[in-house]
């Protein structure tokens, strides 16, 4: 049986991050300013007490982390989160934390307080946290595949579903779920134990150790469900339900309410929310135009390589097919000879079309620049799916499944797919479905994430840098 304090052990679990957070700011304090620095007695960052303003105000900090961390659901009890994204909540929320620390600090104009402390503090907090969540998962899945901890589940069904159901919980023992058997039509030859007909369900839920039912039932037995259910809620036991049109259902399907009718709608995403679509085109909006001031020299030094070495325009001009199947022009610096084939040619490592200056331009993507100024425009986003020209577009949307769901969201400069390697002449394929788990799993954090491994090398690509000669 699964434990009834479990609302205890989230408490506990909340308060021990809390008190990591504390210990954190201490330790950073300490670390930076007495041992590395050595100016613990004229730094405001430092925590003479905890009674001090600055161990006060430390505090309130740890306390606020976890009230944060609890708007992100990371305290809600869930076998299926993925230690992955506990990982991705903790690094956003302090991430969140440190800029309004330094927002604060900008505005009150404290220039004392130490830096160096919030930086390491961020490390410290944010290592800290995601220890004791890889120490919790480990010692939990030992606990598991000992016995312990288990939640016991009867599956309602026993065909596809049901065995689909089975092989996964199988293939995931860490998870802890017990399948205690299968309730069903019989099947000649099958591995699992048959507790029973349909009719036998009461019976068997009635019992102490059932935790819950998992109805998974194939399309011409689904006059089953209202029963099944009733019977579920009745004894108290809680139900889970595997549509029969699992296969084709995405990730997070919304469900919409039209009078009495629940309508499942496939293919909303998180961008659908008007607040988090107003925050993701804020930040491309200043991020860019942070972006073109920052890489300004640069611009304008390739510009002037791409005048001086191949006759042509400096900028290369593409129709692309972007948010909502509209068309705009992409903006490059011109790295090609001047060609026919400039509108739908698809370029390769080594394409014989670029110019000397133009395939070292590509090597570093600093041809990419240019496109900072579609993204303040709208054209663009700094995270997304890479834009197609409409000569392709009208091709994969007939061969590849699923491929025009990515213009329900801005393209990109940097993407999903290109950090995991899916850039230029690469497989469609998969780099549709990093575009699609994209947008059906966006977040803030992933975005920040995406440009953080673009910084950290996505920005170099595979083409070979063009030194030889080539005849006009």
């Amino acid at each position: 049986m699964i434990k009834q304090n479990q609302r205890l052990l989230n408490f506990i679990n909340a308060f021990t991050d809390g008190v990591i957070v504390l210990l954190s700011y201490l330790f950073a304090s300490w670390l930076w300013l007495v041992v590395l620095q050595g100016t613990a007695d004229r730094n405001m960052a430092t925590v003479h007490s905890l009674w001090s303003g600055v161990g006060v105000a430390a505090t309130v900090y740890a306390l606020a982390t976890v009230l944060l961390l609890a708007l992100f659901r990371i305290y809600n009890s869930s076998r299926i989160r993925r230690l992955k994204q506990e990982i991705l909540i903790v690094l956003e929320v302090n991430a969140i934390g440190i800029l309004a620390i330094g927002s604060l600090l900008f505005l009150f104009r404290l220039q004392d307080f130490s830096r160096g402390v919030l930086g390491l503090f961020f490390l410290t907090g944010s290592l800290l946290l995601i220890a004791k969540r890889f120490a919790l998962r480990s010692t939990l899945s030992l606990m598991r595949s000992k016995g312990f901890n288990q939640k016991h589940v009867i599956v309602v069904g026993t065909a596809g579903l049901a065995m689909q159901y089975a092989r996964s919980v199988a293939a995931e023992t860490e998870l802890g779920f017990h399948i205690d058997g299968f309730v069903g039509k019989a099947q000649e030859g099958a591995e699992f134990p048959l507790l029973g007909g349909f009719d036998s369900l009461e019976s068997l839920i009635q019992k102490p150790g059932i935790d819950e039912v998992i109805v998974a039932l194939e399309p011409d037995e689904t006059n089953w469900i209202k029963p099944v259910i009733a019977t579920c809620e009745k004894c108290g036991t809680k139900v889970g339900i595997i549509p029969f049109y699992n296969d084709i259902i995405p990730a997070h399907p919304t469900i919409e309410i039209i009078g009495e009718t629940k309508l499942i709608n496939l293919r909303s995403n998180p961008l659908d929310n008007m607040g988090l679509a107003f925050l993701k085109r804020g930040s491309d909006i200043l991020i860019s135009l942070i972006l073109l001031v920052v890489f300004s020299p640069m611009m304008l030094i390739a510009a002037i390589g791409v005048k001086l070495t191949s006759p042509g325009p400096i900028l290369f001009r593409q129709k692309r097919v972007g948010l909502n199947k509209h068309e705009f022009d992409m903006l490059k610096f011109r790295s090609m000879r001047v060609n026919a084939a400039e509108t739908s040619g698809w370029t390769t490592d080594a394409d014989p079309r670029r110019t000397r200056f133009g395939s070292f331009l590509r090597k570093f993507s600093i041809d990419e620049l240019p496109q900072f100024i579609n993204v303040f425009r709208g054209d663009m986003s700094l995270v997304g799916p890479r834009p197609e020209v409409p000569y392709y577009v009208d091709q994969f949307r007939e061969s590849i499944p699923l491929y025009m769901v990515k213009h329900q969201v801005r393209p990109g400069i940097t993407g999903w797919a290109q950090v995991n390697g899916y850039r230029g002449d690469t497989s469609i394929e998969k780099r549709i479905a990093h575009d699609i788990w994209y947008i059906e799993n966006w977040s803030l954090g992933l975005d920040v994430r995406i440009l953080f491994k673009t910084l950290l090398g996505a920005w170099l690509n595979n083409e070979k840098v063009f030194t030889g000669t080539r005849s006009p």
